[in-house]
């Protein structure tokens, strides 16, 4: 079963851009595997709190990442 685990940002996508995620995610393990692994790909979208994220040893909040 492919199995996608996927960390974002808490508040950064509403419930139709998770949606959209989860539905492209699929499609690109569907367009590696063939399409039979469709029915058994799972995608978990974990959200993390904000200021959970780091980069290049700064904080990153929900803010930055949207460019203010």
């Amino acid at each position: 079963m492919p199995f996608a685990d996927l960390e974002v940002p808490a508040g950064l996508l509403d419930a139709d851009a998770e949606r959209e995620l989860v539905e492209k995610v699929t499609d690109v393990y569907a367009a590696t595997f063939g399409d039979e692994v469709r029915a058994t790909t799972m995608v978990l979208v974990d959200e993390v709190v904000d200021g959970g994220w780091g980069i290049r040893g700064q904080v990153l909040t929900l803010t930055d990442l949207r460019g203010r």
